[in-house]
């Protein structure tokens, strides 16, 4: 027969006191109080041999806790004839650990979900058939079938043309993500639309949810440090309260009042309030995709003062993106993007998926090249359009003969601190230079402020990059200090410098970033995108791909261990007063046996408000459909583009079709943004209002929205006035408006998309 598990005999327990109690009661009520006392006794004494098994092994493992002083107190009862108190000792212990033993399901629950999850079988396509097979004998190239409702058994590429999945249990995010073909597809995601096939590119051991739940496994298992300080608390607790019981005895000569001391200073759940908060932690942070690898490493995360970020990966999305354009007038930045995406076409880099997205992103459908080569490192090459052009680094164009930093020095100088570029030549003579740069994450500045809140006091960059780059980054984040050009050991040494000054936490997602996240006190691993190597070597991993999760640990983390203090507080507190008052004879061993149960469910309970977010967590929350905010954010590509072509026509303000050109800009402000703008204004502002807080928290972009109506206007009368008169008199001033408009609406979008990232 299967023996049942811990917390069913926790619960067999329960029910065994209970019902010892409660027949003694009509024992007693029928009026045969030795029976009564039998049947008090027996309830307790089973207690008393669990708890003295307890004991036996805590000593064993060289801890001693307050169990010794439960189990002295039933037996104490029991041999002074006071039988009910027994009896409520035994109930007060029971129902402490089935209390206990709820708190500990309720707070594992998404740890254990993650669990229940893992697939075992799936579909395997062998040509036209359709086996079902374990998940185990899944290996690399299998072509697999995932059903409707059915978890994805390992990573793999998606070989269809769409698929719906719910990765909830996996990053925290609560909708449904859509991925085209050829996309990577991780396990442990729901099938939340209609069938598809994937093929295999891991088997399901070394899959992400494999190692999701190895994560899930070292986090339920490991011990908390807070525990261990609390089992030292007890271990005091206990000779304080040998002393209280004995100096009772002695100076009253009524063992019976020690036994009352003994009584109320048992509070064996007590003590198990400080785990069953940071497992409350635990459990609320894995529902926000971030794994913490047990109690010990959410209770440093709870004292961290430091952090230190790296960049690529980190900070940055780790992918190149077009920043900016410098083309021949003659040729135009969308004509010059058009051929270098087409010529792109023929590439795998990096740099040429971003040339052909920035195209897509703006409209242009770029044309098949012919002929096209790529040299490895170098560039690619080929013709369109009857041109022959030549994309890539300035050493590729050096090997063809070709100048690249001829009349584009300018944008040159930028691409030293902005990132890289990447050179356009269109027969033999450079046609255009496209800036690449990694730009930082959205939700990048919004995590430094917030740790800033959380009083984080020292955040740095440690980077291998260069430190142009880095440099730029650090700008932009309002960091403390950049360290840049780093190797790995260079890595290592700064994160023991920095943890020796105070408790330190390195954020980092790559293979050269897993030394120094061990070295950290914590280290946060970006495990939605980032290494293996990252996510074993982190304390915490981050399930979801955003950078700000790493400071929503450490509040989480703050919280659970500000509760478990509290928690010990309460009940310890409670307890001594009881044993005072017990000392002193205003409390029977029965007496004291209810209050004392009444304080160690408080304690419990108290605990498990650790499952609650706190008033530093609560960023926000949803808005109402009518609010509108995916659809305005779905605008804001439309006016992306629409501020690029201010900035073109700024520049083109001299030529033949300036004027027409400009009328229909107008046009566009007038029938997108300024309806964009009011929209906001009178649906999303008054709601996102209320969920932010403070006075008046949208005033500054409701300012900026009559700066731009203003501005638009100004621009609608200048370009009047231009057609009435003479256009070069009025071109000077359509230009500065123009620039200044661009800016105005660049500045207005990204301020705007920060504040109400949390918003949804």
């Amino acid at each position: 027969m299967t023996p049942a598990p811990a917390s069913m005999r926790r619960f067999l327990l329960l029910a065994w006191v209970l019902a010892g109690l409660v027949a003694g009661g009509l024992a007693l009520l029928l009026g045969a109080g030795p029976a009564a006392a039998w049947l008090w006794s027996a309830a307790a004494l089973p207690v008393a041999v669990h708890v003295a098994i307890g004991l036996v092994r805590s000593l064993a493992g060289g801890r001693i806790g307050v169990d010794a002083v439960a189990l002295a107190a039933i037996l104490a009862a029991v041999a002074l004839d006071e039988a009910a108190a027994a009896a409520v000792i035994g109930l007060m212990v029971a129902g402490g650990e089935a209390l206990e033993a709820w708190a500990e399901g309720r707070a594992t629950g998404a740890l254990t979900a993650l669990m229940a999850r893992a697939p075992r079988r799936t579909a395997r396509i062998d040509g036209e058939a359709i086996s079902e097979i374990d998940v185990a004998d899944i290996r690399p190239r299998d072509l697999l079938l995932v059903r409707p409702g059915e978890t994805v058994p390992a990573d793999g590429t998606l070989e269809d043309d769409a698929a719906t999945l719910d990765e909830s249990a996996l990053t925290g995010e609560p909708l449904p993500a859509t991925f085209r073909r050829h996309a990577a597809l991780r396990s442990g995601g729901v099938n939340a639309g209609a069938a598809f096939r994937m093929r295999a590119t891991q088997d399901a051991a070394a899959s992400t949810y494999a190692a999701i739940l190895r994560l899930t496994q070292e986090a339920a298992a490991a011990r908390a440090p807070l525990a261990r300080m609390a089992d030292r608390w007890a271990l005091g607790f206990v000779g304080a309260t040998a002393v209280l019981a004995g100096g009772a005895w002695a100076l009253s000569g009524d063992p019976v009042r020690a036994l009352a001391v003994l009584v109320v200073a048992t509070p064996c759940p007590l003590i198990l309030a400080a785990p069953v908060a940071l497992v409350a932690g635990i459990g609320r942070a894995a529902r926000r995709g971030i794994v913490v690898k047990g109690g010990g490493a959410l209770e440093r995360l709870a004292r961290i003062r430091t952090v230190l970020f790296d960049k690529t990966g980190t900070l940055t999305p780790g992918q190149p993106r077009l920043a900016a354009i410098d083309a021949d007038p003659a040729l135009g930045r969308d004509g010059a993007l058009r051929l270098a995406a087409a010529l792109a076409q023929a590439s795998t880099h990096p740099v040429s998926a971003a040339l052909v997205a920035a195209a897509v992103a703006r409209g242009i459908d770029p044309p098949l090249p012919q002929d096209a080569a790529e040299v490895a490192g170098g560039g690619v090459m080929g013709r369109v359009d009857a041109s022959t052009l030549m994309l890539g680094s300035e050493g590729f164009l050096h090997a063809a003969g070709i100048d690249p930093r001829n009349g584009f020095g300018l944008v040159a100088q930028v691409a030293v601190a902005a990132g890289s570029i990447a050179w356009l030549a269109m027969d033999g003579r450079i046609a255009a230079a496209f800036v690449m740069s990694d730009g930082l994450r959205p939700d990048a500045p919004r995590a430094v402020r917030r740790l800033r809140a959380l009083g984080v006091r020292r955040i740095a960059l440690v980077t291998g990059d260069r430190a142009a780059a880095a440099q730029a980054v650090g700008r932009a984040l309002r960091l403390d200090q950049v360290f840049a050009d780093q190797s790995p050991a260079d890595k290592i040494a700064l994160v023991r410098a920095e943890a020796a000054a105070a408790p330190t936490a390195m954020v980092g997602d790559g293979v050269n970033d897993a030394p120094a996240l061990a070295a950290a006190d914590v280290g946060i691993a970006m495990g939605a995108a980032g290494t293996a190597a990252a996510a074993e070597a982190g304390d915490v991993v981050l399930l979801v791909d955003r950078v700000d999760r790493a400071a929503e640990a450490i509040a989480i983390a703050r919280r659970s261990r500000r509760v478990a203090l509290q928690a010990i507080g309460i009940g310890m507190g409670l307890s001594g007063v009881a044993m005072v008052a017990a000392a002193l004879g205003f409390l029977t061993p029965l007496a004291g046996a209810v209050l004392q149960e009444g304080i160690d469910v408080l304690a419990i309970l108290h605990a498990l408000t650790a499952l609650r977010p706190g008033a530093e967590e609560r960023l926000g929350a949803d808005l109402p459909p009518q609010a509108g905010i995916e659809e305005r954010r779905a605008e804001h590509a439309g006016l992306r583009q629409l501020a690029e072509s201010l900035r073109s026509a700024g520049e083109a303000i001299d030529a033949d079709d300036a004027a027409p050109h400009l009328a229909e800009i107008v046009a566009r402000l007038r029938d997108d943004l300024l309806p964009h703008q009011r929209a906001e204004e009178r649906a999303l502002y008054p709601e996102a209002a209320a969920r932010l807080g403070g006075q008046d928290p949208m005033a500054p972009l409701i300012r900026m929205h009559a700066e731009i109506e203003a501005q638009v206007e100004r621009l609608a009368a200048l370009l009047r006035l231009a057609e009435g008169e003479s256009w070069h008199v009025a071109a000077p001033e359509l230009r500065r408006t123009l620039f200044s408009l661009e800016a105005l609406l660049r500045l207005h979008l990204g301020i705007e998309e920060e504040m109400l990232a949390d918003l949804r």
